[in-house]
């Protein structure tokens, strides 16, 4: 099977990006595309294959996603093959339990996939490796804490630092007549005010700053107020500490169903699959019957059913009585 005619059907830019620290991870580094890379499957699956490893790392893996991005097939169909390609050692799901510096902990799926099948005991491996293994360039900061599937509540940004500069020094006129400044200077000073907040200053520091200790007449405000603006400017803050990257490991690493999220804890799992979800998969796949017939997709299998054909008309008299015939009874008399 030419690759190019499994390059038909390639996920979209679209395609929806897992919650962070879930979705698609390469087992291993891989190896340029070939000819050869999915030779080995059923048309459908190797379709299916190269749609997956198109997928660029951290794309969702549901069975559903897939479905839903992919033109040719639907659910049913997507899932089956991705049970078979488990069984040809393209596929495993990953439960791995972290432990973050801060002493946050939390279990994250993850999908691995391997464009070379690898062998069983090459799969039980590379979970062995995973424990213990420093995972903080690849977790981002706060993983750890679990996350709900509540919308994130918007909290008021803050005021702009030119706007608020603006209102301080309009109010000048507020807080003492002497220091009335027109819109001119107030555009002109605004640069400096704004400063000033940016180095922590309240607009009550300011007002205070440039109100205190007046002279008695105060023929040029625009150009007092920009003197003090000057001379006064508090210090600069000194810079925050980078923050630090809590460091995360993981601390078990466990093999799960990729069908029904059953732990190899608590259930047989071969070839990356539970009992009932391998005899789900082997059902479907003695349902498919000319399925293996290349270019052949069966109804049930489809994202969208074919338009259906009107069934021909049947004389249903005639027919049974050439049943009758051959088998060697004479045809039925009838009124």
């Amino acid at each position: 099977m030419a690759y190019a005619q499994l390059n038909a059907a390639l996920p979209s830019p679209s395609h929806p990006m897992a919650k962070t620290g879930y979705g698609k991870r390469h087992a291993s580094d891989e190896p340029p595309h070939s000819e050869a890379d999915f030779a080995h499957l059923l048309q459908r699956d190797a379709e299916i294959a190269a749609f997956i490893d198109h997928l660029p790392v951290g794309a969702a893996m549901g069975h559903k996603a897939i479905a839903a991005e992919h033109p040719r097939y639907g659910q049913q169909a997507v899932r089956t093959s991705m049970g078979r390609l488990a069984e040809a050692g393209h596929l495993r799901w990953v439960k791995e339990h972290l432990t973050v510096e801060d002493t946050s902990m939390r279990w994250v799926t993850r999908t691995y996939w391997s464009r070379e099948a690898k062998s069983p005991a090459w799969w039980a491996e590379f979970v062995r490796e995973r424990h213990g293994r420093d995972v903080t360039d690849q977790y981002a900061p706060g993983l750890a804490r679990v996350e709900d599937d509540t919308e994130t509540r918007a909290e008021p940004e803050p005021e702009p630092e030119g706007g608020a500069a603006r209102q301080v020094l309009a109010g000048l006129r507020a807080a003492d007549r002497r220091l009335a400044l027109s819109e001119r200077d107030c555009r002109a000073l605004e640069p400096l005010a704004a400063e000033w907040l940016a180095r922590g200053a309240t607009p009550a520091d300011i007002t205070r700053a440039l109100t205190t200790g007046l002279p008695e007449a105060v023929t040029n405000p625009g150009g007092l107020t920009r003197t003090r603006l000057e001379t006064k400017m508090p210090p600069k803050l000194p810079k925050a500490p980078a923050k630090t990257r809590l460091r995360a490991r993981v601390t078990r690493a466990v093999f799960v169903c990729g069908l029904c999220e059953e732990p190899e804890t608590t259930t047989e799992l071969v070839n990356g699959l539970c009992a009932d979800c391998r005899a789900e998969c082997l059902a479907d796949s003695e349902a498919e019957g000319a399925y293996v017939v290349p270019g052949v997709v069966p109804e049930t299998f489809l994202a969208v059913p074919r338009p259906r054909t009107p069934a021909p008309v049947v004389d249903v008299t005639r027919y049974v009585d050439e049943i009758r015939r051959a088998s060697g009874y004479a045809p039925k008399e009838r009124g």
